[in-house]
């Protein structure tokens, strides 16, 4: 199953109250219908009105009907643009690093997922490496107790495969520390903070907008606004050691890094046993959905074979294309509308010599 996090509308209005304006359609549309009846009763009942041959030849009976309604569909048009409509659009990414945070933690042995939660969060790893086009760098940050970054960001796809194949399960999770190194990794001057951040557990002060920002830092841009590149975190969602992951999630998230999380495991988990003791993992999803959320990315979960192609398909697909901002699209409404308009009047001049 592939859970996505709830995005902006795809479509929506910046002043809805003007849609108010379409029962002036409707209105203008009944009033159309009741005159043409009324045309055809005074016809059958009034032949000498000469109006019997309008009514009732077919050959232009359909036609005379053909330019008021292309104007009532430009005018809704027109009122559509009046209340300044607004899409979002999905645009190419100028994506140029991928990092790839792997989760090497005991649990990643267990088998609820074929042939193992390590061994399916590789294989799909490695299938959304081969997808990348040639010209994005991929890195791989191996992620336990503590983290490190097993390959540095290289186009070289043989180097960044073995990396991965070379993965093996190891003790502890600590996610904040695996995203803060992924981090620093697409954006190096992060280093100090992210270091800090390592270091002392205490939270950060929050600054108020508005205020000058201290020395080393910046202003917090819109999550999910840096395009250059992304993070996408393979993991069970358990973590015991280091930072919080949501600590790490809102230092991306300042810096408009996404960080796309994919869930390895299933909910009700299975029973694990490590060196004498016996434990049941579980996938715990809302970390995972909270740091996708926190960065303007999404989760997605991985809980068996069958789910692999679906969810390269729909993480490859998020990282070739940069959702953005709602863009206004009046103008397109307002063309179409003096589209139409210039249609039904064209028609009706070809037709019956007069405009309308």
């Amino acid at each position: 199953m592939i859970d996505t996090i709830s995005r902006l509308p795809l479509f929506s209005f910046l002043w809805p109250g003007m849609l108010w304006l379409f029962a002036l359609v409707g209105g203008l549309a009944a009033g159309y219908v009741w005159l043409d009846r009324r045309r055809r009763h005074a016809a059958v009942h009034y032949p000498a009105l000469k109006t019997v041959g309008v009514a009732t030849r077919g050959g232009a009976g359909w036609r005379r009907h053909v330019a008021p309604v292309l104007i009532l569909l430009a005018l809704a048009a027109l009122i559509a643009a009046i209340a300044r409509p607004q899409a979002v659009m999905m645009l190419p990414s100028r994506i140029e690093t991928v990092v790839l945070v792997m989760d090497l933690s005991g649990s990643m042995r267990a088998q609820d997922v074929k042939p193992s939660r390590l061994g399916a969060a590789q294989q799909a790893a490695t299938v959304l490496l081969e997808a990348q086009p040639a010209g994005v760098s991929v890195g791989v940050v191996a992620m336990a107790g503590t983290a490190a970054v097993a390959q540095a960001p290289t186009r070289a796809r043989e180097a960044v495969a073995t990396a991965i194949e070379r993965l093996q399960p190891q003790g502890g999770t600590a996610l904040g520390n695996g995203l803060l190194i992924a981090l620093t990794t697409l954006l190096p001057e992060l280093t100090p903070e992210a270091e800090r951040l390592m270091n002392d557990d205490t939270p950060p002060p929050r600054r108020s907008r508005g205020l000058a920002d201290p020395p080393g830092e910046s202003e917090p841009v819109k999550p999910g606004s840096y395009t250059a590149g992304a993070i996408v975190l393979f993991s069970d969602g358990e973590s015991n050691a280091g930072p919080a992951a949501m600590r790490a999630a809102q230092l991306a998230a300042e810096h408009g890094v996404r960080v796309y999380t994919v869930g390895v495991g299933t909910p009700e988990g299975v029973v694990l046993s490590v060196d004498g003791w016996s434990a049941r993992v579980r996938l715990d999803e809302k970390v995972l959905k909270e740091v996708a959320d926190a960065t303007g990315a999404e989760y997605f979960r991985l809980e068996d074979a069958a789910e692999l192609k679906r969810v390269y398909r729909a993480l490859n697909a998020r990282l070739a294309f940069d959702k953005r901002s709602q863009v206004e699209i009046t103008a397109l409404f307002a063309a179409l509308g003096a589209l139409l308009a210039a249609c039904a009047g064209l028609l009706s001049l070809w037709w019956f010599g007069r405009v309308m």
